[in-house]
């Protein structure tokens, strides 16, 4: 059993036999940016950062660091996700993401997809224990 967490029409779809779609590893697109919203490790290494989730940065701004490297944003926004200071990570590892609405508002609350694939994920456990 398995929950489909691409976005689209099968979001959140329990699925009984067969596998969800593949990761793209493109975020859903918010305000005409999709992949430029991701923070991505630039090396291995140990990521650290002085920024919570929630604050506000701008294009070119440096959000942590991966060793010596920075991590640099490529949009203005708000930091809506951040891997925890500490983590070891390779290259290319997802490692935040950059929300271009700038509303902290939403660093709080649950998304339309967090909230479909949540609720997919309690029924799959009632489906489960009460059949």
């Amino acid at each position: 059993m398995a929950v489909e967490t691409n976005r689209g029409h099968d979001l959140g779809r329990i699925i009984l036999k067969g596998s969800p779609e593949p990761n793209t590893g493109i975020p859903g697109t918010i305000a005409g940016f999709a992949g430029e919203r991701v923070l991505r490790a630039p090396c291995p290494g140990v990521f650290t950062s002085h920024l919570d989730i929630g604050a506000l940065v701008k294009k070119g701004d440096v959000v942590g660091h991966v060793d010596t490297e920075p991590v640099i944003t490529i949009i203005d926004g708000v930091i809506r996700g951040l891997i925890r200071p500490g983590t070891r990570v390779r290259t290319g590892l997802k490692i935040g993401d950059v929300d271009p609405r700038s509303d902290t508002a939403f660093c709080t609350t649950i998304s339309e997809k967090a909230r479909a694939i949540g609720g997919s994920v309690l029924e799959a456990i009632l489906r489960h224990y009460n059949s």
